[in-house]
């Protein structure tokens, strides 16, 4: 058997995802898939997902027309667990069910190579389902200097199984420059469909603005809630100008929203907009935005993701309905 550098130094960019081993993750899904498995609040972890009446909202990719759904998810975190923990990945394999069931064509799923081991998970999951092809599969380059951001970007092929990724981004502005010419590069030669740059903070806003009018990437990512609206001053009416797409990282600022609001009822009036959870309100606060493409929610709880996944279906907020919300934390 190869070693794992040498597999990687030698094998070209485009045939990377076939070979890549994950038989640790293939081994634990299969012992555990004929357990009974539970949701994080106690239910079944196999209740259906929300109901197909309508279909998820989707919005435009500026640079091409394709749509996406506008309820991700995000694997930050959530998504790093040992491949032989056969507990920790049944709810993660649940939680990409759900998405899959829910979200439809191009179901959108963010990882990162410094998320630990949630690309492996995330691709071997992917595998298990045979979804691949109805996948949105974003990943990142968070590297100084070329020769890193291939190396990463084969070790991403690797772990997520795939010779083609559909968005590439420039993790936190690292080596902007030196990494968004390399990413220009692979999507010439297919290894990517789209190119991005991201970030998580306020602070990289000007900074993201300007490369947004200078560079004009296919995506930005970046962060927005309703206690964080700094993008919406200029940042996100420069994506709309420029035709670029958004994924919103953050949504829920790391948590922190649902201890503003802990042991408080939902307003009534949040059944304008067809809110049944404080989840679903901050999301739906957020995807009401005229320049937000998709909002990426991290979760590890089938239960956290079906409410998630909710948020795209039914009525989202208008301008005034979104500034109703944001009053709420004024």
């Amino acid at each position: 058997m190869p070693t794992r550098r040498r597999f990687l130094k030698h094998t070209p960019l485009a045939a990377l995802a076939s070979l890549a081993p994950a038989w640790a993750i293939d081994a634990a899904l299969s012992a555990r898939a004929a357990q009974p498995a539970s949701s994080a609040n106690g239910g079944a972890a196999g209740a259906a997902a929300p109901a197909a009446t309508a279909a998820m909202h989707r919005r435009t990719i500026p640079s091409t027309g394709e749509t996406l759904p506008v309820i991700g998810l995000g694997t930050a975190s959530t998504f790093d667990v040992s491949p032989q923990d056969s507990q920790a990945l049944a709810p993660l394999a649940e939680v990409v069910r759900q998405l899959l069931a829910s979200a439809g064509k191009n179901a959108v799923i963010d990882t990162a190579p410094s998320y630990g081991e949630s690309e492996a998970v995330t691709g071997a999951l992917l595998a298990r389902e045979g979804a691949r092809d109805r996948v949105f599969l974003a990943t990142k380059i968070g590297a100084t200097g070329r020769d890193e951001g291939i190396r990463q970007v084969r070790e991403s092929q690797a772990a997520l199984r795939t010779p083609r990724l559909d968005l590439i981004q420039v993790h936190n502005l690292i080596d902007t420059a030196t990494q968004l010419q390399l990413l220009r590069e692979l999507k010439q030669q297919g290894v990517t469909r789209y190119i991005g740059i991201t970030h998580y903070t306020a602070s990289a806003h000007d900074d993201l603005t300007r490369l947004v009018e200078r560079e004009k990437p296919d995506f930005v990512q970046i962060d927005l809630s309703v206690t964080a609206r700094g993008a919406e001053k200029r940042l996100l009416p420069a994506c709309q100008a420029h035709g670029v797409a958004v994924l919103i990282n953050r949504p829920f600022q790391d948590g922190s929203l649902f201890r503003h609001v802990r042991g408080k009822p939902l307003p009534a009036w949040a059944q304008e907009i067809d809110c049944t959870s404080w989840a679903q309100l901050f999301l739906k606060f957020v995807a009401g935005h005229p320049a937000v493409t998709s909002v990426i929610p991290a979760t590890s709880k089938p239960a956290n993701a079906r409410d998630n996944l909710l948020a795209g279906f039914g009525r989202l907020p208008d301008g005034p309905m979104r500034e109703r919300i944001a009053a709420l934390f004024s």
